[in-house]
Order: structure tokens, then C-alpha cells, then sequence
């Protein structure tokens, strides 16, 4: 009987030492970070109040009620999405992209009171702009739409949407954006001191003013 049955009870024991084997990797595995708890609420209080304790100013100040900036170099950020707002605000924090008040404060907040900042922001509704130069408005109409194939510069509305929605994370909100702003960042991708390669491309292939035209048109998107 013996004979019989110990290839089997071999298997089995060898068996149960793999297994015993793998728990006790598994066991010295480090934990896992536990995912934020992402909470708009105490976005909201940190957007509109900020931290004096920190010397944390409020947000609101630069980017407006609601973050609907009034002043043309501050970005809109009312409607921007979640996983972009909180992408720059990481991007803040290395070479990615560095801007002397942004930077600073951008490294005071924690991880999760980015992702919460980013959650209340999205919820809010972005007010309208409008397209000021009617001398431009169809060269910024068709690049945005078409590109300059002469150039190679494709369409704006290729990555940003036909209205300028945009795609969570990987390509920001840019209807009804300010302007100024939105041509500062061009120059910005221009000059290599904000870091996008596929930004950097094109904006390099464009004149100041197909700059200015495109986003004279985009603010005008809704």
C-alpha cells in the first residue's frame, strides 16, 4: 500500500510547500499606499480660503470665484478636468514645469489636497469668453480646425475637440479660455520652458501671430 500511495503523498507534500512558499513572499511585500480619499468638499474650503497656518494663500485670489479668473493671465479653471488639474499641479512640483508662484505653492500642498482641489474645480461652471479680433477669427478658425498643412501643424481640434472639451488628462479644456493666457503657454512650448514634446513641435512651427488668431478663436468656443 505504501507503494502505491507515496508518489502521491510526495506530490502533495511538495505541493504545499510551494504554497507555504509563496504566502510567506507575499508576506514580506511592502504594503501598498492606500488611495487617497479624493473629498471636493475640503477642496473647496483650500480653494477659497487657503491655509494661513501654511501661509497657503487662497486660490481664489489669482483664479477667481468658482475658478473663473477675471485677470487674462490667470487660467479659467472652472470645468477643467480632474485628472488634468491635478497632473499640472504635480507638474508644478518638477522640471516638467516651473513657474516661480505656482511652483512654491504647488509644493506646500499634499497629494491629496491636489486630487481634492482638482475635484471641486471640475464640478464648477465655466463662464464664457468670446473671440475679440474679427480680423483674425478665420485663420484662428482654420488652423484650429484644419491645422497648416504647409507646416505640418495639425488641427487643433484633433486632440482638443471640435468645441475645445478637450480629453480628461491627457489634453486640457481650452474653450472659452483667456487669450493672453493661452498664447503666453504657446510661447512657453515655443521657448522649451514648458515641457510637452508634441506641444513644443508645434508651437515651434508657428508665427506669433497664428498664435494669437488660434487662440482669439478659442476663447470664443463653447
Amino acid at each position: 500500500m505504501n507503494s502505491v500511495f507515496s508518489p502521491f503523498v510526495k506530490s502533495l507534500f511538495v505541493a504545499l510547500l510551494a504554497v507555504s512558499a509563496t504566502a510567506s513572499a507575499d508576506d514580506k511585500k511592502p504594503a501598498q499606499p492606500a488611495a487617497p480619499k479624493i473629498d471636493p468638499a475640503k477642496g473647496a474650503t483650500l480653494y477659497t480660503d487657503g491655509d494661513a497656518a501654511r501661509g497657503l494663500p487662497a486660490c481664489v485670489s489669482c483664479h477667481g470665484a468658482g475658478g473663473n479668473s477675471t485677470i487674462t493671465v490667470n487660467p479659467k479653471l472652472a470645468g477643467q478636468h480632474e485628472g488634468y488639474i491635478y497632473k499640472q499641479l504635480v507638474n508644478f512640483t518638477t522640471a516638467d514645469r516651473n513657474q516661480p508662484v505656482m511652483t512654491t505653492y504647488a509644493k506646500m500642498l499634499t497629494d491629496e489636497e491636489k486630487h481634492n482641489v482638482a475635484a471641486w474645480l471640475v464640478t464648477q461652471s465655466a463662464k464664457p469668453g468670446a473671440a475679440k479680433n474679427k480680423d483674425t477669427i478665420e485663420l484662428g478658425k482654420k488652423i484650429y480646425r484644419g491645422g497648416i498643412a504647409e507646416k505640418n501643424v495639425p488641427a487643433c481640434a484633433s486632440c482638443h475637440g471640435a468645441s475645445g472639451a478637450g480629453i480628461p488628462v491627457q489634453y486640457p479644456r481650452l474653450s472659452g479660455q483667456h487669450q493672453d493666457y493661452t498664447v503666453a503657454q504657446l510661447g512657453l512650448f515655443k521657448a522649451g520652458t514648458r515641457k510637452s514634446v508634441e506641444m513644443a513641435t508645434i508651437a515651434k512651427r508657428m508665427s506669433d501671430e497664428e498664435m494669437k488668431a488660434v487662440a482669439d478663436y478659442v476663447a470664443g468656443l463653447k
